[in-house]
């Protein structure tokens, strides 16, 4: 009988160590090594993004030229794209069609795209501060 409970006691220790190691297994320490000027790189965009107003957010320009064809385009890119306004601006001798208000390029890039498929000389710009 000796070896039995020889056996199982050495069976039941064997169990409690490798379940306290299992237990013990999931602790961990976690490093996160990162190059020492993102933290700058992250506060400079910040500042450039707080620093833009509406007269430094992009725009697309639709149509350059003569006021009659300005104005039957401006109402053609209403009625296909209702999200976005288009204004006409006159810039001697020509006539525009503005379109968007955009905060960022990437937002105008998208649209971009999408106003390519009907109006495929559109680009985007900023418009000039006026003082």
């Amino acid at each position: 009988m000796k070896p039995l409970k020889l056996k199982i006691k050495l069976l039941t220790t064997f169990i409690i160590v490798i379940v306290t190691n299992f237990c013990y297994g999931q602790e961990g320490k976690v490093t996160i090594n990162q190059d020492k000027n993102i933290p700058t790189l992250l506060n400079l965009k910040k500042e450039i993004n707080s620093s833009e107003n509406d007269s430094e957010r992009y725009r697309i320009q639709i149509y350059s030229g003569n006021r009659s064809k300005a104005e039957s385009t401006q109402s053609q890119f209403e009625e296909l794209f209702p999200d976005w306004h288009a204004s006409i601006q006159y810039e001697t001798p020509n006539f525009k069609i503005w379109a968007g208000n955009f905060r960022t390029r990437l937002e105008a890039d998208r649209a971009l795209k999408k106003i390519k498929t009907e109006f495929p000389t559109a680009f985007i710009f900023k418009p000039k501060k006026t003082s």
